[in-house]
């Protein structure tokens, strides 16, 4: 089954504490079904000073399940992901607006 939703993709988030906030992936992790988006579902991380690295606080962005993912097309709006075949090669296309991902 092809990606629907890939690295570098502008989506936002259609439920949980960050509903409505808009991000792009940084990373996709196909096996758990669940992608990091670039400042949604953060969480705070404590880090132990060494020698080389300073320590305190850190916010980190944690995974969030695909399903609650929507790309955002050219409009600026949430829609699905279908994929037709267009000469010989498969593309992704935007539901809404019909045009090439």
């Amino acid at each position: 089954m092809a990606a629907k939703l890939r690295k570098g993709d502008k989506v936002v988030v259609l439920a949980g504490k960050d509903k409505g906030k808009q991000g792009e992936i940084t990373q996709v992790l196909p096996k758990d079904n669940k992608a990091v988006v670039e400042g949604v579902n953060i969480a705070i991380r404590h880090q132990r000073q060494t020698q080389t690295t300073q320590g305190g606080r850190t916010p980190k962005a944690m995974p969030i399940d695909l399903s609650n993912l929507a790309l955002i097309d050219t409009n600026g709006k949430a829609t699905r992901v279908g994929f037709r075949m267009e000469g010989d090669k498969k593309v992704r296309f935007a539901k809404t607006t019909g045009e090439a991902i």
